[in-house]
């Protein structure tokens, strides 16, 4: 055995018993059901749940363990995760929200230019039933005078009349629905017009009704 070798050896040796030594030497410091400090070389499990000091030989304390976090604990944690991620989602949108708008009264104007579109397509739908209304008058003119000369009214007639009728409710159920549209519009631009005030800290100048700001 070379002189090497036995001096890794001797080192090896060393560190195994000063590994040894400290964890012989390890006390722990923890407060038992009655709230009293109790130091001492072991530890019963309950006790580990409170929390406690690791302590080295001269009484310095090597490691502190927290204790278990409680119900409430976990509530409070999960919840203040659950705001760091709502606030991180709000930045999130306020940057996506500037990116579009500089100013409050630049989504006034877009939000009066998608309520006109909406308007004027709706506009149109009601042309349309305008124009079913007077062929539905003349085919039930037709039915009626059939009616008062005693004749049947052809099924070729009477289906008509129900093609027309349900044209009608369709285009209806259509301006229904694009209305509320509109609304849904008008309330999320609004809100997206009060939060582009609180974060640029300027204000809107542009009335939100597209009627008044025509005026």
């Amino acid at each position: 055995m070379n002189r090497l070798t036995r001096f890794s050896i001797a080192v090896s040796a060393v560190a195994a018993l000063t590994v040894a030594t400290i964890a012989e030497a390890r006390m722990y410091r923890y407060t038992d059901e009655n709230g009293q400090v109790v130091i001492s070389n072991t530890i019963p499990q309950e006790a580990t749940k409170r929390g406690y000091d690791i302590l080295s030989k001269n009484g310095r304390v090597i490691e502190t363990i927290d204790p278990e976090p409680t119900e409430e604990d976990i509530a409070a944690r999960e919840a203040e995760e659950q705001r760091k991620a709502e606030e991180a989602r709000q930045r999130e949108l306020d940057r996506k929200l500037l990116e579009r708008f500089s100013h409050p009264d630049e989504a006034v104007r877009a939000m009066h230019r998608k309520i006109r579109e909406l308007q004027g397509l709706n506009q149109l739908k009601r042309g349309n039933i305008s124009v079913i209304d007077s062929q539905l008058d003349n085919e039930q003119s037709r039915a009626a005078d059939l009616e008062r000369s005693g004749r049947d009214i052809p099924e070729s007639t009477l289906e008509k009349l129900r093609r027309l009728e349900a044209q009608i409710r369709d285009i209806e159920r259509e301006i229904s629905s694009q209305n509320a549209d509109i609304k849904a519009l008008r309330e999320q631009f609004e809100k997206d017009i009060e939060r582009l005030e609180e974060i640029t800290g300027k204000e809107r100048t542009v009335p939100l009704d597209p009627d008044e700001a025509e005026k």
